[in-house]
């Protein structure tokens, strides 16, 4: 079985996010870029289910500009075995992305699809729904525990809901999307970062998967969020009561 993975570059979630002086949207010129966690715990399930004998290729793709080549090779000194990059610059919406992975989904062929859950910078958690949908494929979203049964072809999805955990049963193919506590991704090693640069990434377009990328959507502004107001320390149990009645008035 194969496994494909999507992984996206976004701003690291280490680095302070700036807004841009005309509010176009947040600065990414000299601002460090890496891999999207949850699109870590993604790529890690996928090699764990290989290194167990369920699966015998992971593939890892991502759609953007071209710097989105450096995360794909961090995907594959981790251990994947190749990558697809679809160069699609400028802005890319959630169904746009979900059209490009059926298109290689109908070529690859694979087994099973991971994503993560979300992404950082933009926290639509859509994609992994949409590209379910498209594909008609069962889906299994937030998953916090994965197993796969090979001869059955299925995958038995635990997945964190308000209530608790909620256990799905998956056909194979399916879609997965990944959550927090699935996992702790591995860190690449030195002699795997020098191995994933011989390793194969194939360069394609949507125009050559027939994908038109648009969007119904327009951002208008971004701007901060306002700052919070300094805390007081108050003396006693009356005056907080004071304050949350005739300050707040929440009581």
């Amino acid at each position: 079985m194969k496994i494909m993975v999507a992984i996206k570059r976004v701003i690291d979630y280490a680095v302070k996010i700036r807004v841009k002086p005309d509010k176009s949207g947040v600065e990414t010129s000299n601002v460090k870029m890496s891999m999207n966690p949850f699109c870590e715990i993604a790529l890690e399930e996928a090699l764990r289910i290989r290194e167990a004998g369920l699966a015998s290729e992971v593939v890892a793709v991502s759609v953007g500009p071209t710097q989105s080549v450096d995360t794909l090779r961090t995907g594959l000194a981790m251990g994947a075995d190749r990558g697809i990059h679809v160069e699609a610059p400028g802005s890319l919406y959630p169904l746009s992305i979900a059209k490009i992975l059926r298109a290689l989904v109908e070529i690859e062929k694979p087994g099973l699809l991971l994503l993560g859950k979300q992404a950082i910078d933009d926290d639509c958690n859509q994609t992994g729904q949409m590209v379910a949908g498209l594909l008609q494929w069962p889906q299994g979203t937030f998953a916090s525990k994965v197993v796969l049964d090979k001869e059955k072809q299925v995958a038995t999805v635990d997945r964190e809901v308000d209530g608790g955990i909620e256990t799905l049963s998956l056909d194979l193919p399916a879609v997965i999307t990944t959550d927090l506590r699935l996992n702790q991704p591995r860190y690449a090693t030195l002699p795997n970062i020098m191995k994933a640069k011989s390793k194969p990434i194939k360069k394609i377009t949507p125009e050559e998967l027939n994908v038109e990328i648009k969007s119904d959507m327009e951002i208008v502004q971004v701007t901060e969020p306002p700052k919070r107001k300094a805390g007081i320390i108050l003396s006693s149990v009356d005056e907080l009561v004071d304050k949350l009645k005739n300050e707040a008035r929440v009581i």
